[in-house]
């Protein structure tokens, strides 16, 4: 195949560009129905071990206020996931699941408390967090693990020497790869096929992956343009070739893109070539709208860029070939139609069919990477942040359409935050978030959002102020650097 002989088709996409990541293709689902008896299609997956470092596991109150004879509980479950669980002694009788993020792929599970455990113990909620039975991008077992724990707790409760009611409500919050484990474990999908069975009365995913495979599909359009246009430009840099993954180079991207590339703590400059990148990621990421450049610039931008699109497998998590760019329309800026460097990039660009039946639903409990399609009943208010390069906010306009298509728009609050990076809000944000949840579950009073939907009131200088606040010296350090110029189109 000429990569410069007009538009390239590949089928597959395994172990899309970068080194180290898996490589293997395995068998392709051939439907989007139950697998019906056939024999299980094998993934990376199911070979890889795991281990919990028991040393880790115990916690105390040194980072919350008030709450030293609270039951602090600890250990391991039969799946291998460790836990921990919290029970103020003025217990409401009522329990949060959290969700942790994405852990990597190291063998090592570790458990995290909630951004929000001192609120949740000032009001008497107990909360319980799962460090899932495995690591990479595993929501299967992110859910499976959550429902498990929240069975579990007044078995374990009863084992540590404290008789509990069975809990009034449970609620479910999580940030990120943990966003999506929240909003999939509320779905009628889940409800209908998860082997761990709860019922959650609302949910609050932050920062979350609450378009589920969309975020393998972005993935990999961003990286494949970046190594397109490094050869676009520079002729000298490698071609698009997505197959062997030695053909995605990073400094040869970096090269044309930056003149000066993003750090931890600096803003990236980048050059001419990379103000084409930087607005077309801006139209596959959500659009015009306040700080999407901003987060284009940040050290994100290493971060997209060394996921090599995380492979058509998504890293073994999948037997066959998900993603591809087919049919996508690249642009450089926000106005079509398209100019004829825009023309002549759409057509060289490597074009990748991806495989919507390599997620298919199974018989054996959850698809590999559980769907979220807006079939949802219960309350949810969820946060998308507006510069995030990682989890864009394309995200929560998809959920928005998901949930409007099925009839269930009105369970469904969002809300925009004026962050540049990836789930760094504030805690007066996660906060409020939830107890504006709790009050709409429990006192049926429907909390504002954000309309995500319209573009010009997206794309407008102020869209995110209503919900997003100022950083305080609670806030982690990255928060209070960046969120006062985040801010400063608010009015006072």
């Amino acid at each position: 195949m000429n990569f410069d002989s007009g538009k390239a088709t590949k089928t597959l996409l395994c172990g899309l560009f970068a080194a180290g990541l898996l490589t293997a293709c395995g068998g392709d689902s051939d439907s989007d129905s139950d697998t019906g008896g056939n024999p299980e299609p094998q993934r990376a997956q199911d070979s890889r071990s795991f281990s919990i470092n028991e040393a880790s596991l115990p916690f105390d109150e040194t980072d919350i206020s008030g709450h030293d004879n609270a039951d602090r509980w600890w250990g391991v479950r039969p799946s291998g996931a460790g836990y921990r669980i919290e029970v103020p002694v003025n217990w409401n009788g009522m329990l949060v699941m959290y969700a942790h993020g994405y852990r990597g792929e190291g063998q090592t599970l570790t458990v995290s408390n909630p951004s929000i455990r001192q609120w949740l113990l000032d009001n008497g909620y107990a909360w319980a967090a799962s460090s899932y039975s495995t690591n990479y991008y595993d929501v299967r077992a992110g859910v499976e693990d959550t429902n498990e724990l929240a069975l579990a707790f007044n078995d374990i409760a009863e084992a540590e020497g404290r008789t509990l009611a069975t809990p009034t409500k449970i609620y479910i919050t999580g940030h990120s790869m943990g966003g999506h484990v929240t909003a999939a474990a509320i779905e009628q999908e889940t409800y209908a096929t998860a082997n761990n069975h709860v019922e959650y009365d609302g949910a609050v995913p932050m920062c979350g992956v609450v378009a589920d495979t969309f975020e393998f599909q972005y993935l990999a359009r961003v990286t494949m343009a970046a190594q397109h246009l490094a050869h676009f430009e520079n002729p000298d840099a490698p071609p698009l070739n997505g197959i062997p993954a030695s053909n995605f180079d990073l400094d040869a991207i970096n090269a044309v893109v930056w003149e000066t590339p993003p750090t931890l703590t600096t803003l990236g400059v980048p050059s001419e070539a990379g103000e084409k990148m930087q607005a077309l990621v801006r139209n596959l990421s959500g659009g015009q709208r306040p700080l999407a450049d901003t987060g284009f610039r940040t050290y994100y931008w290493g971060v997209v860029m060394g996921t090599g699109g995380r492979g058509g497998d998504v890293n073994g998590i999948l037997a066959g070939n998900l993603t591809g760019n087919a049919g996508v329309t690249y642009q450089f800026d926000n106005f079509p139609p398209l100019t004829a460097e825009e023309q002549a990039f759409n057509d060289t660009i490597l074009r990748v069919e991806g495989d919507p039946s390599a997620n298919p639903r199974r018989d054996d409990g959850l698809r590999w990477i559980p769907v979220i399609n807006g079939e949802f009943t219960i309350p949810v208010v969820s946060l998308q942040g507006l510069g995030d390069l990682y989890v864009p906010f394309r995200h929560g306009q998809l959920y928005r359409e998901r949930a409007e298509d099925n009839g269930n728009g009105g369970w469904l609050v969002q809300r925009a935050i004026r962050s540049p990076g990836h789930c760094d809000y504030t805690l007066a944000e996660q906060e409020t978030a939830f107890a504006d949840m709790i009050d709409w579950e429990q006192n049926q009073n429907k909390p504002a959002g954000d309309d995500f939907l319209t573009p010009s009131t997206v794309a407008a200088d102020t869209f995110g102020c209503a919900f997003s606040t100022n950083a305080s010296g609670d806030d982690e350090a990255a928060v209070q650097a960046t969120r006062p110029s985040a801010m400063a189109a608010c009015v006072p």
